[in-house]
């Protein structure tokens, strides 16, 4: 490296901001995703014997990604190349697979193609990849923050291996804060930065499991302490406390996308809580959507649905308070419709459960969808029109009012089929109890005929 270039690289190192400089170097280094990178784990394995095959790393902003694309470029001995999907196209990806058919031909060197963001590329950009990494001339490693499942093509799914990424832990973020904090070439440790251990904790938390905004925030707050003209004043020492802290990283920013997997799994969450009587945990999803700044009209309607679903009649009042919630919500929204929300969330967590409802209408469905269609019953059929006499339409229908208890043994489906089971749960043991008892009666006995001038009000039969 000839002096100019010396210069130009020491220049951009200085702009850097502090993630980039600190990124890990070697996989002893790498902090977090033990699950496959831990001693024997998959991937370590992989790199270990130099045997990687096309990847896609999935997770949350901050948690390694590019990082770890960047440590398997210093240790594979194939060309790595890296490239942006946001920022190139169709005709850039051909180039790199020309240039690695080249090298292959050459001197049987492989490519390892790093796309970041590839959620970035519509199907048919995809579609470009897809032969020479199914014939391994290209070594493809994709990086998103969405579920590749949804936004990469099944083709180069199947193709490669997953690798899930989850958010740090607080004693990761620890770990990576105490090491930018004393790195005297790459970090702040040449302001002789005391962090004291209230600082870190708040940093390691609010930062959610991302270490680059951890390592942002800790730059920010060692920089304000010095003054603008920063760089001209090492040897501190500086002294990040806790009220330094607070102010370099502000606000906690919640990891949620409004239409991506944070979305729908935080709301899989609320409901499965509910389903399971955990008041806790469902009013702490609620309200993580709700700060998230999920719309409260979604989460209305997902409450709604898991007190008709996952209580039912074993405590009908849940589905009256989720619809007064609901509507609440639309009248007055945010911030006030969390409460509410909260009262209906915590009663249908409280409720007892029954899906006996639920069940009765999806096995009806599928009765209908599988087997003969049932007709309706003369005697049941609509006899308000002229002619349906004729027809013989509602001859034979017994008015259930006419008779004692209000019920009559009589035929309504045509087939002997239970589709509602209701459990002896909450007030369905009732309903329970009174389906039990009208189903062993052979029979009825009618009511006497109300005289002309009765004021019963009885209906006429429909």
């Amino acid at each position: 490296m000839d002096l100019f270039s010396h210069q130009r690289k020491a220049a951009l190192d200085r702009v850097q901001p502090l993630p980039v400089r600190m990124r890990p170097r070697t996989l002893d280094e790498f902090v977090g995703q033990q699950h496959f990178l831990g001693p024997g784990k998959l991937l370590r394995r992989m790199l270990a014997a130099d045997r990687l095959t096309s990847a896609i790393f999935y997770g949350p902003p901050g948690t390694g990604k590019t990082t770890l694309a960047h440590i398997i470029a210093n240790q594979t001995q194939a060309v790595f190349e890296e490239m942006n999907a946001a920022a190139v196209g169709v005709k850039e990806i051909r180039e790199v697979i020309a240039r690695a058919k080249d090298r292959l031909t050459d001197n049987g060197r492989r490519t390892v193609l790093f796309l970041d963001e590839i959620h970035r590329f519509n199907r048919a950009q995809q579609d470009v990849l897809l032969g020479d990494v199914e014939n391994g001339l290209l070594l493809l490693i994709g990086a998103t923050t969405e579920n590749p499942f949804f936004s990469v093509n099944s083709p180069l799914i199947s193709r490669s291996q997953i690798f899930q990424f989850e958010p740090l832990t607080v004693e990761d973020i620890a770990i990576l804060l105490d090491r930018a904090a004393s790195d005297v070439e790459r970090g702040m440790g040449r302001y002789s930065v005391e962090l004291t251990p209230e600082a870190r904790q708040h940093l390691a938390v609010t930062c959610d499991g991302d270490a680059r905004r951890a390592l942002l925030a800790l730059e920010v707050a060692v920089l304000s302490q010095l003054g603008q003209d920063s760089a001209a004043k090492p040897g501190g020492p500086v002294r990040i406390d806790l009220q330094v802290a607070e102010e370099s990283i502000q606000r906690k920013a919640i990891q949620y996308d409004a239409t991506g997997d944070a979305h729908y799994d935080a709301a899989s969450a609320l409901i499965k809580s509910m389903r399971g009587s955990d008041p806790d945990a469902a009013v702490y999803w609620l309200a993580r959507m709700l700060e998230a700044g999920e719309d409260p009209r979604f989460i209305a309607r997902r409450v709604a649905i898991c007190a008709a679903e996952d209580v039912g009649n074993a405590d009908p009042m849940a589905l009256v308070l989720a619809n007064a919630a609901a509507q609440v919500t639309l009248l007055v929204g945010m911030p006030e419709c969390q409460l509410p929300l909260s009262q209906a969330v915590t009663y249908i967590a409280t409720a007892p459960k029954s899906n006996a409802s639920a069940m009765a209408v999806w096995t009806a469905a599928k009765d209908i969808r599988e087997g003969r269609t049932i007709p309706v019953p003369k005697h049941l059929r609509d006899a308000h029109y002229r002619g349906a006499a004729r027809l013989e339409h509602g001859e034979g229908y017994k008015y259930a009012h006419d008779y004692e208890g209000g019920f009559v043994e009589q035929e309504y489906l045509g087939v002997d089929k239970i589709y509602y089971k209701p459990t002896d749960r909450g007030h369905e043991s009732a309903i329970r109890e009174y389906l039990g008892r009208i189903r062993r009666q052979p029979g009825a006995v009618p009511k006497e005929t109300p005289s002309a001038d009765s004021d019963t009000g009885a209906a006429e039969p429909s």
